[in-house]
């Protein structure tokens, strides 16, 4: 049975304490209203439904997202880490305000429209939804904030956009490594032909180690993979020319294991090679727009099946786990395959 009391300051307080259950309390402006939640919460309590909502209304979606990239974000790869925190700074700005028992799904869907409506693409947006989904999922079932359901779950996600099918010409290839070359440090050039003779990812190359490379065998022991995976890549003699040459770079620091190796940070680290700076220039020098240098990745995979490897043995160089996915990442050229189909005639 609840007991209710009236406090100095004029509120009324509603206590219940109930076999089974954690005593409960709320204060209320008035006696009615203290009445009513008594009585919904004996209610629950007596059909086993009851949770405390009061840590989800005082919680803010500002409050879950420092917890969530205190708690949960560190435990994952730092390229997804840096990428949680530029999508956490959206939904903050957004919704950081709310408290989370606030954040109905008409408040999802009507962020989602708005991030849409702004030209954000339909990938970002899908994304950003997914943090905020995965941020929920978490405050219901390990910080127990009292909220009944996932609000992302009752809303349309953006379907996942087109997959890019920019291919980089022979002309391209040779403006873009020309102004790569050009400029005064050699890590962007040589990444460039290294991506293109191995479909390395460009994080795979930055992590790539010394002593993983085996230029007698040919081959390069990537470690750290997108899938958490360790492949080993088979290089060809243009790729393992390049790995010598970095190896052989005579401004290598002595006590560095890097393949391609940059400054050291703020906290003294020396990590992999930082391309984008030099990578805007030599697109900008070379005249190439809308290249990124992950579509190195998509030109690498194509011309190895352009060379007519099969797709088992491209996905063993690639890493692509499924067969759906490394279609995605072929893009053959229609007058390469009349060529092609020339051959054979």
């Amino acid at each position: 049975m609840a007991t209710l009391t009236k406090t100095e300051a004029g509120r009324w307080k509603a206590v219940i304490r109930r076999q089974g259950w954690p005593t409960s309390s709320k204060t209320w402006r008035t006696k009615r209203d203290a009445e009513d939640w008594a009585r919904r919460t004996e209610d629950e309590m007596a059909r086993g439904i009851y949770q405390n909502r009061a840590p989800a209304e005082r919680m803010t979606l500002s409050g879950a997202i420092d917890r969530y990239l205190s708690d949960v974000t560190p435990t994952k790869k730092e390229s997804t880490q840096k990428a949680e925190q530029a999508k956490a700074r959206k939904l903050r700005a957004a919704l950081g305000q709310y408290s989370l028992v606030a954040i109905a799904p008409d408040v999802v869907a009507g962020y989602r429209d708005e991030q849409l409506a702004d030209g954000k693409s339909r990938d970002t947006v899908r994304l950003q939804l997914a943090l905020l989904s995965h941020i929920f999922e978490i405050a219901i079932k390990e910080w127990r904030v009292g909220i009944w359901a996932n609000p992302c779950r009752a809303v349309r996600t953006p379907k996942p956009g087109k997959a890019r099918d920019r291919r980089l010409s022979h002309d391209e290839a040779e403006k873009l490594l020309r102004a790569a070359e050009g400029q005064s440090n050699p890590m962007l050039g040589l990444m460039i032909r290294l991506a293109l003779a191995t479909a390395m990812r460009v994080g795979e190359i930055q992590r790539l180690r010394r002593r993983d490379v085996d230029l007698k065998r040919r081959t390069a022991l990537l470690r750290d993979t997108k899938n958490n995976q360790s492949r080993t890549v088979p290089l060809s003699t243009e790729a393992a020319q390049v790995l010598r040459v970095a190896l052989d770079s005579p401004v290598r620091p002595i006590d560095c294991d890097l393949a391609f190796f940059g400054e050291p940070g703020r906290d003294g680290i020396r990590r992999g090679f930082q391309y984008g700076p030099g990578w805007k220039r030599a697109t900008r020098d070379a005249g190439i727009t809308d290249l990124r240098f992950h579509d190195l990745r998509h030109e690498a995979v194509s011309r190895l099946v352009e060379l007519g490897l099969g797709d088992q043995e491209v996905a063993a160089i690639s890493g692509h786990k499924s067969m759906q996915m490394l279609r995605r990442y072929t893009h053959l050229r229609a007058e390469d395959l009349v060529r092609r189909l020339d051959a054979l005639g």
